[in-house]
């Protein structure tokens, strides 16, 4: 049985919302099913995409004689019928592709190419696409989104920001609305009436916070299971009232940047929050904080910067008992008063300013680390964000109470169907198939791609870095070159903009301080001599334009100064050069004092930097870069595991308790 066919008999009928029923397996399931997986064959339905693609490239030219009328006429039958081809794609697919090829030729003056044809079709068909950064994602998400909307499902195309939201969503409008179809996009700070105006668009781009935060709004307003005859019956008898959900469903989605948002975003489930006002042990924030400075680490707590944690000892523990005899209250109680020094020690020494998050306006602001941009009116939690503002003399914010909360892999799972494309998916398709049950197609790439990876060097700490990354940069932008110079935190890329202001080197910064600007630096980033300095956000999403004499003289250069816990991160920054076989080459400075190293690979860091310079350092460098992701990766894996563990249970207690 298909995916469709599965999810339609697992939806919850009658319900406000079309979306599947979670799936509560037992362990054997979960057994068979896994291992069901390694053995099944997926290249049969490969070939099927495949010959359905070739027979859309051929079909073209008996469409291209069609006017505008007839072709949006031909649109809805052709989608129709391609929609239910989910397990057998066939000729209907075929001419459904061919279609929108055509439709995007005379709108958008661009005709995909097969390889985009062939990504549509695996992302209408329920798969995870890999398509190589610059291979046009943008354009073949709205081929999918086109056949399927005309079909007559909501379609929600779900990408990593605000910006690149609008933009894809006016960047292909026109190809919506030659299809005969209306497209919205949802952004921080709408109101819930233009929310619901934005969703009840055939297509809707948004972010995934934005869209898990809608849900969680519907389902704390209308409960887990409304019917809408009980919804009806709601709204006559208080008089028509407005208050009906912000979504229409979980009908389709694509989410864009697939494993940033499958796997970097997953650790971590989704809250929903109210504000509850200050409360009356606010004065607790500085007791906390003065007492944390007293004690010492290894005698009085250990802590865990991988984890962020922070556990007290037994002589902590007694040194927090008499130091809080003589404040009374709520700090004679031993959890009360631990949690608030434990907080305040992670505020203190695991949360850093311009790394976690940054001040502006008087506001702490938390800076999401997998793209380097600022999440506006996002707050940790129990009473951690309060905490760091006291720290650093903010002005104080209401505290919150969790009214809902959801992680990633149970939201995306109730879709009826799911589709997801990305770069770099082959590090990570088992765990999306085993969390998602989605199979990855990898796709070719439709030209030959020009990039050089140079050598690159390692220095002994981050200033002998820096320094060199200046003089390397100062001989590209001597040749012509345009070069982008990756960093993995507002606090690096502003060290290494001093080193270059030091230099009398021009440059742009485009981080989570500037990240307003990013449209017009990404736009002009390209250009000869120019020189950007960028956290995360350059790598996911942004296309950089070279003019001729750029591409003449090699194409934009990448510079990567410090690996990222994931390769997958490194992979997208280089996959800023050599787009579309262009020329372009990267490179990595780093330094073994950067922060991978030093909390996964210590002590082969250290053997590393103590190795003599040649063959034998470059081996030893590999290993200790090899060994420090894969170690973080596996924390990461477990980190969303338990995730999804305790949100299991926490549903399991609270369906129990009658409160789900």
């Amino acid at each position: 049985m298909g995916q469709l066919a599965t999810s339609i008999s697992r939806s919850r009928s009658g319900s406000v919302y079309a979306e599947r029923a979670d799936v509560r397996e037992g362990k054997f399931d979960r057994w068979a099913r896994e291992r069901w997986q390694r053995f099944e064959t997926f290249g049969l339905g490969d070939r099927a995409l495949r010959q359905c693609v070739n027979q859309a490239v051929e079909r073209v030219a008996s469409f291209r004689a069609l006017s505008d009328a007839d072709l949006a006429a031909w649109l809805p039958r052709h989608a129709r019928r391609s929609w239910g081809e989910i397990a057998r794609p066939g000729e209907a697919l075929s001419d459904g592709l061919a279609v929108v090829r055509e439709l995007a030729r005379r709108s958008l003056g661009m005709e995909p190419y097969p390889t985009q044809l062939l990504g549509a079709a695996g992302l209408l068909t329920g798969r995870l696409v890999e398509m190589q950064t610059g291979e046009g994602k943008s354009l073949t998400a709205a081929l999918a989104a086109t056949l399927a909307a005309s079909s007559g499902v909501p379609v929600h195309v779900v990408t990593v920001n605000d910006y690149l939201a609008q933009r894809d969503a006016e960047e292909m409008a026109e190809l919506y609305f030659r299809a005969g179809l209306t497209v919205g996009s949802i952004i921080t700070g709408l109101s819930p009436d233009e929310r619901r105006r934005q969703y009840g668009c055939h297509i809707t781009y948004c972010t995934g916070k934005e869209l898990v935060f809608d849900y969680l709004k519907d389902r704390s307003s209308f409960g887990s299971d409304v019917s809408e005859k009980r919804h009806q019956l709601s709204q006559w008898v208080n008089e028509g009232a407005t208050d009906r959900p912000l979504l229409r469903g979980l009908h389709f989605a694509i989410v864009d940047e697939a494993d940033s948002i499958f796997i970097d975003e997953a650790r971590t489930p989704l809250i929903l929050a109210v504000k509850i006002g200050p409360g009356a042990n606010d004065s607790h924030f500085s007791k906390a904080l003065a007492l944390a400075a007293q004690l010492e680490e290894g005698r009085h707590y250990l802590m865990d910067h991988r984890l962020r944690s922070v556990h007290l000892t037994v002589t902590g523990r007694q040194h927090i008992t008499q130091a809080s005899l003589s404040l009374g209250g709520e700090w004679s109680v031993r959890l009360a008063r631990e949690h608030w020094v434990v907080q305040a020690l992670r505020a203190q020494h695991l949360f850093l300013r311009d790394q976690h998050y940054v001040v502006r306006e008087n506001k702490v602001e938390i800076v999401d680390e997998n793209t380097g941009r600022v999440l506006p009116g996002r707050t940790w939690e129990q009473g951690l964000h309060q905490m760091i503002e006291r720290k650093e003399g903010c002005e104080m914010s209401d505290r919150a109470q969790t009214l809902a909360r959801i992680t990633y892999q149970r939201f995306f799972a109730r879709y009826l169907r799911l589709s997801g494309m990305t770069g770099t998916a082959k590090e990570v398709r088992r765990e999306i198939r085993k969390a998602y049950r989605l199979r990855t197609l990898i796709v070719p790439t439709y030209r030959n791609c020009q990039r050089v990876l140079l050598q690159g060097a390692v220095t002994r700490d981050s200033d002998s870095k820096w320094q060199l990354i200046a003089s390397r940069i100062e001989s590209l932008v001597h040749d012509g070159r345009a070069v982008l110079a990756g960093t993995r935190s507002v606090q690096a890329s502003e060290e290494l903009s001093a080193v270059l202001r030091e230099r009398g080197i021009a440059h742009r910064i485009l981080n989570a301080r500037e990240d307003a600007e990013e449209a017009e630096l990404v736009s002009t980033a390209g250009e000869a001599g120019t020189v950007t300095v960028a956290t995360n956000m350059a790598g996911r999403g942004t296309d950089i334009k070279l003019p001729s004499q750029v591409l003449a003289r090699g194409g934009l250069h990448v510079v990567l100064s410090e690996h990222h816990e994931s390769s997958r991160v490194d992979r997208q920054l280089f996959g800023r050069s050599a787009r579309q076989g262009d020329p372009g080459s990267v490179e990595a400075i780093v330094a073994f004092d950067d922060d991978l190293f030093v909390q996964f690979a210590p002590t082969l860091a250290r053997m590393a930097a103590s190795a003599p310079n040649g063959w034998s350092r470059n081996v030893l460098l590999g290993l200790t870069l090899a060994y420090a992701q894969r170690h973080a990766e596996s924390q990461h894996r477990r980190a969303r595991a338990d995730a999804v563990r305790a949100d299991d249970q926490l549903t399991e207690m609270m369906s129990l308790s009658g409160r789900l």
